[in-house]
């Protein structure tokens, strides 16, 4: 079976990182046909007057699934974050973010497997905001609906019931938040009846922070709200080696980007230098969303062994591969085993 994909390489180190991916990729035998635009961000506003070309979410929508590099966002100023774009034109409700440590790598913690669940098109980030210039005072509304958050709530039970995960966390402010925050949990609480199996706990998000910091290992599935799982991925992410080496992915009822979830890095871009750890990761999720376990499990275990082994890593994970060289020893491991 061909599977139609819609590739954005993004820019700064986006298309570098994208080249060493779809060599992995290619390694796996998988039957992909690429339908390629390397013009969003910052080029596409100069080149369409956007930074989302229409043609760019008629080809997502029509093939189902997108692997994305990421793309420049100006801060404060300049059009809005593709991402958020992305997500809100394909009603991308479900950003999934597992993060897993990789052996052998000097991270935080050595045994952490978690996976966060962030409703993805609402709370703080729907883009309401209203402003009064003679006072100079901002109104910004998180918009919080329950059909929002019973979907992202009912994805995260799903996705722990299918893939043998016990615990899931929410997350919230209900304490201060007594609408916003006490809809949330109370959706979580309802859903929980349908999956006995599982277990349901909940975290206000202060002292979730911590609780991350001090022992990750306690938690399993997370669900939250935009904001509130925006900031937690990252945190997690920073628990087991940072942006470089987690996955992402964005789903909705008829679509899937999946991503990397690290900055474009303009300022080693060209260099060889970028860790295309990320998106590999990424597209090995894209993978399992195709029904491809055995490639999936094949790019995993070969991207596992050579961080146990350490000596074809990339410089920002102590080794002194170049972007290419990294990606052409997974394919060769990959290349072996399929």
């Amino acid at each position: 079976m061909t599977h139609s994909v819609t590739l954005l390489p993004g820019d700064g180190i986006g298309p570098e990182v994208t080249e060493a991916t779809l060599r992995v990729l290619e390694a796996t035998g998988v039957s992909i046909e690429w339908e390629r635009f390397d013009c969003v961000g910052e080029c596409a506003v100069e080149r369409y007057g956007t930074p989302l070309p229409d043609e760019v979410l008629e080809s997502i929508r029509r093939n189902g699934v997108a692997l994305k590099g990421p793309v420049t966002t100006p801060v404060g100023t300049g059009f809005r974050s593709v991402n958020v774009s992305l997500r809100q034109k394909l009603d991308l409700f479900a950003n999934v973010r597992p993060c897993r440590t990789l052996p052998g790598l000097d991270a935080r913690y050595k045994d952490v497997d978690l996976v966060i669940f962030r409703e993805n098109t609402e709370g703080l980030y729907s883009g309401i905001e209203n402003y009064d210039e003679r006072l100079e005072i901002i109104d910004t509304i998180a918009r919080i609906t329950r059909v929002g958050s019973e979907r992202i709530v009912k994805f995260a039970f799903q996705y722990a019931s299918t893939h043998d995960r016990t615990i899931v966390t929410v997350v919230h402010k209900a304490n201060i938040l007594k609408g916003a925050g006490k809809l949330f949990l109370d959706i979580a609480e309802n859903c929980s009846r349908d999956y006995p199996h599982i277990e349901l706990n909940d975290r206000i998000i202060d002292n979730m922070c911590m609780q991350l910091v001090i022992n990750p290992t306690q938690f399993d599935c997370i669900v939250t709200t935009n904001l509130f799982g925006d900031i937690l991925s990252d945190l997690a992410a920073g628990l087991v080696g940072g942006l470089g080496v987690v996955a992402g992915a964005n789903i909705g009822d008829g679509c899937a980007v999946f991503e990397a979830v690290h900055g474009s890095a303009p300022d080693i871009a060209g260099r060889g230098l970028a860790n295309p750890t990320a998106l590999i990761r990424s597209a090995e999720m894209m993978l399992r969303y195709f029904g491809e376990g055995e490639a999936a499990g094949a790019l995993q275990r070969a991207l596992y062994e050579t961080y146990s082994e350490g000596d074809r890593l990339t410089g920002d994970v102590g080794g002194s591969s170049s972007t290419m060289q990294f990606a052409d020893h997974l394919a060769e491991r990959i290349a072996a085993e399929v």
